[in-house]
């Protein structure tokens, strides 16, 4: 980061599994050091991605598969083009929320919607976008469930899916940490898996190594 080049660093995961937290303690840690830098999620960030995002987390909706996925799309496209790609351009670290992983994840593995055609939709909304870095955190999929409905009322319409759905989206989030997987899917950049069971601190310190393993001027490698 000391070339004054901007970088997206992604957190992904599965309900649950506390990429959320990370993020924020990524970004405390970015502020103390006085690192320029944004917080983003998806389906979010912009006034178009906060309107698809209430839609797609509204049980009340019906919502067919591939509506879902384009929905998604259009929620990123919009983020890229008036909220990433600025921030990169100005030289910011982006901290993400989900990005390609949680699509390929939900709606290729956990749909069933055929990959060659999301893959083609999702380079044409980031305009062939590539993370500088994906943290994926894993997390045993029950546990996160109930981790996610804990910190709720009520399960929202992708938490709602169904232990089986979520099942088949933890498998797929599995795969994406292997090294012939990422050579197969170039336009997710590298990914690095981060174990997210334990106490909160032990995770943030994973994620530190793992981000002062690539950026050792920015990140400590302790964390706090």
């Amino acid at each position: 980061m000391s070339d004054g080049a901007g970088v997206l660093i992604v957190f992904e995961g599965g309900e649950g599994s506390g990429k959320s937290t990370q993020l924020r303690r990524v970004s405390a840690t970015l502020a103390r050091r006085t690192v320029a830098h944004v917080c983003l999620r998806e389906p979010g960030g912009t006034p178009l991605g906060t309107e698809v995002r209430r839609m797609l987390l509204d049980r009340a909706s019906d919502v067919a598969h591939r509506a879902e996925a384009l929905l998604f799309m259009a929620s990123r496209a919009q983020l890229v083009e008036r909220e990433i790609r600025p921030a990169l351009d100005r030289g910011d670290v982006v901290l993400l929320d989900r990005f390609f992983l949680s699509t390929y994840a939900y709606q290729i593995a956990g749909h069933g919607l055929p990959e060659d055609e999301v893959r083609a939709a999702n380079r044409f909304a980031t305009g062939g976008l590539v993370p500088e870095l994906t943290l994926l955190l894993t997390f045993p999929v029950t546990e996160g469930l109930a981790r996610a409905a804990r910190r709720a009322t009520a399960h929202d319409r992708m938490e709602s899916m169904g232990e089986v759905f979520h099942r088949r989206v933890a498998a797929a989030f599995d795969t994406f940490a292997d090294a012939s997987w990422q050579r197969d899917h170039p336009e997710c950049g590298p990914i690095v898996g981060i174990d997210a069971e334990g106490p909160e601190e032990d995770v943030t310190k994973r994620v530190a190594t793992a981000l002062s393993a690539r950026w050792p001027g920015t990140f400590l490698r302790t964390g706090s």
